[in-house]
């Protein structure tokens, strides 16, 4: 039996419950929560058991397939008679908590501390994306890792999507042809043109590591590796088009201000290791309404288009993208895809992890690809301050760094 213990009991926490109970309809039974650690007792009491303890925060989002749309979940619900211990501090839940795995959903600037904590214990580890708040603190935490010979994992469900899959089918297969071009693009889609991200101002503080880049980026940049190979260079522009950011009541009335200093906006070109170009967008800003590349993601082929779901050939004709995998992948492939019959990419990306612990591995989505993540991320935003295209390659290493300096020399990283 996995016991484990998670670290913060944001909103977030109801898509990653839902996953586990996923899990458990499925017939996952190795695993159980035995504990939660929040700042504050009554966040992490509101997650225990139905009918009990404070009302969980409503869902501050709305938009479909929002995993912070979700609505309540609850241990109870499908760990009814496990005992779950509340702490207000990490440390001591890791130290003396009857757990043997953390799970790290706290902010971008703990996830190196809650590792280090965790490792010295012994624990295994999934933590959030993205997987640290500078490149030097995510080779610290791999490195510890790997040392102590511990299941080490970043919570990247972009890998486990449908969507994402099915587009390394199609072009791995050659249903779509040789990959051939990439564009991605959202503008006032998510909390624009105004609001706090997600209702944590944090997000939008350089001093937190927040901004889109390291948000959103590290989700797109994961698929954009997975689909179309390793990214060699970078060359971006970021911006803070909103330089103070508001939430607002059900009345529209101004309840927190927020400064911001950390980008809402980038707009990056890509080069990949075998030649492939692309360019992406993202921003939290825009007014009057969301615009998008296609359906968010376009891809180009030698034999065609996928945007969303759809394969356009250049004969006109069109494929239901999902219909064609599921017609024509290989049985064990989409086995080893969506095992248990699961789509879900929050149950999918836990399970992959569970049976990494299980196994004394790693799973497919671990820290090193994390690290490989952040590395892009921060290439956006290297190159955006420095004026120049840099390596990826540079920035995982530590040769390119002035942007995430700051950050190194208050966290004691800068030796890293």
């Amino acid at each position: 039996m996995i016991r484990i213990g998670i670290v913060g009991c944001g909103r977030i926490l109801a898509a990653h419950l839902r996953g586990y109970r996923m899990l458990r309809e499925a017939g996952v039974d190795n695993f159980q929560i035995t504990a939660l650690c929040a700042r504050k007792h009554g966040d992490a009491a509101m997650y225990v058991r139905r009918g009990e303890g404070p009302p969980q925060r409503p869902a501050c989002s709305n938009l479909a397939g929002d995993p912070l749309a979700i609505g309540d979940e609850y241990l109870s619900d499908f760990q009814p008679g496990v005992d779950v211990g509340i702490y207000t501090d990490y440390r001591e839940m890791i130290a003396e908590g009857a757990i043997d795995a953390v799970n790290d959903f706290s902010t971008h600037a703990l996830h190196h501390q809650v590792a280090a904590a965790s490792f010295q214990h012994g624990k295994h580890l999934l933590s959030q994306k993205p997987l640290a708040l500078t490149v030097a603190a995510a080779r610290r935490m791999c490195a510890e890792a790997e040392h102590r010979k511990l299941t080490f994992g970043v919570f990247e469900n972009f890998r486990y999507a449908p969507t994402t899959r099915h587009l390394r089918w199609a072009f791995e297969s050659g249903a779509a042809g040789r990959l051939q071009l990439f564009l991605l693009g959202y503008a006032g889609v998510w909390w624009a043109p105004d609001q706090i991200v997600a209702n944590t101002p944090w997000r939008h503080l350089r001093s937190e590591a927040g901004g889109i880049s390291l948000d959103l980026g590290v989700h797109f940049l994961h698929q954009l590796r997975y689909i179309a190979g390793e990214i060699r260079t970078v060359s971006a522009q970021t911006s803070v088009i909103e330089p103070r950011r508001f939430m607002r009541d059900d009345t529209g009335r101004v309840i927190h201000e927020q400064a911001c200093d950390a980008d809402d906006t980038f707009s990056a070109h890509l080069e990949t290791n075998d030649g492939t170009l692309g360019s992406l967008y993202a921003s939290w800003a825009g007014h009057g309404g969301p615009t998008r590349s296609g359906e968010g993601t376009v891809f180009y082929g030698s034999r065609g288009r996928i945007t969303g779901n759809q394969l356009t050939l250049d004969s006109g004709a069109t494929e239901e993208l999902d219909a064609l995998y599921t017609s024509q992948a290989a049985r064990d492939l989409q086995a080893r895809h969506f095992p248990l019959g699961l789509t879900d990419s929050f149950a999918l990306a836990q399970l992959d992890w569970l049976r990494a612990v299980a196994t004394s591995s790693q799973p497919e989505t671990s820290g090193r690809e994390g690290l490989a993540d952040l590395a892009a991320a921060y290439a956006l935003l290297e190159s955006a301050s420095s004026g120049r295209t840099v390596c990826v390659d540079d920035v995982a290493s530590g040769r390119i760094r002035s942007y995430q300096q700051p950050l190194d020399v208050k966290f004691g990283l800068l030796n890293d």
